[in-house]
């Protein structure tokens, strides 16, 4: 099977597991030149702010050597993965823009903008 040109995630979910597989998958996809377009709705909007980050989870995966979430974050931003936030995600989990991590460069979009931003010849995973 090829691998896609492009890969666009739809993080949902705020469960900590899923959202950081998310990012392992995106930032390999980034590493290998792939662009990659992170797509956060609904509960899994908590994600882009700093009070979600769980530091015992953080500690632990430190020390087993494996990337931490933020780790996977600033990887992800620093190759150029594009973070997009769904416009009715935000104001179903009852936040603003303003209230997501400064940190990361986060575009508001909606379901429309992401579709629009897939590739024909790419892959496309809900989370």
């Amino acid at each position: 099977m090829p691998v896609p040109e492009q890969l666009s995630l739809i993080i949902q979910s705020s469960d900590r597991e899923r959202v950081y597989y998310a990012l392992v998958m995106a930032a390999a996809a980034l590493a290998i030149g792939k662009p990659v377009t992170l797509f956060f709705t609904m509960d899994g909007t908590h994600a882009l702010t700093r009070s979600w980050i769980d530091d015992s989870e953080e500690v632990e995966r430190h020390a087993a050597g494996i990337a931490d979430m933020e780790e996977l974050l600033s990887s992800c931003a620093e190759l150029k993965g594009r973070f997009m936030v769904c416009e009715t995600g935000l104001r179903a989990a009852g936040l603003q823009l303003g209230d997501l991590r400064d940190d990361i460069p986060v575009e508001q979009g909606s379901a429309v903008s992401f579709l629009s931003d897939a590739s024909r010849h790419g892959a496309m995973l809900y989370i």
